[in-house]
């Protein structure tokens, strides 16, 4: 059985995906999956139709912590989809860490706060860890970065 929650109509969180899981998630018709596991390549039947997939190689340790461009690269991914009332599936080894910060990052691209990216996702997926000290830092760095993004951008544009 796959482990994934429902956070948002279009987003959900849940821990690794192997090939044993291809047939069920053909039926969930994700519109996109991000893999957060750098020690797992994804599966070669994520990489073909009808899977459309992204691999983000991360690991789940403060020493290496999760670039603003590797958010962005999910963010850049994810919010089309998004926007387009798709479905993206974000997993990583257990789904508490490394898929929650990415969720929490394209969270805070649709417009949510750090604070309520981390109440909406421990609500609906009682593993999630947004808060562990060094994820939280990853994600308020990242949304630092996505204000001056788009002011910086709003301010072009005027």
């Amino acid at each position: 059985m796959i482990d994934i929650s429902k956070i948002t109509e279009c987003l959900y969180v849940g821990s690794r995906i192997g090939h044993e899981h291809a047939d069920e998630l053909k039926l969930l018709k994700f519109d996109l999956i991000i893999s957060m596991i750098a020690q797992d390549k994804l599966h070669d039947v994520y990489m073909q139709p009808p899977f459309n997939s992204l691999w983000i190689a991360t690991y789940d340790n403060f020493l290496r912590p999760i670039s603003v461009d590797k958010f962005m690269k999910g963010v850049n991914a994810a919010l089309p989809v998004i926007q387009k009332k798709g479905k993206v599936l974000v997993f990583c080894m257990q789904g508490r860490r490394r898929s929650v910060a990415m969720a929490s990052a394209i969270l805070i691209a649709m417009g949510h706060t750090s604070e309520d990216a981390a109440k909406l996702l421990v609500e609906n997926r009682n593993v999630a860890d947004p808060r562990a000290w060094y994820i939280r830092l990853q994600i308020r760095h990242f949304e630092r970065y996505w204000i001056r993004f788009h002011k910086k951008k709003e301010s072009t544009h005027a």
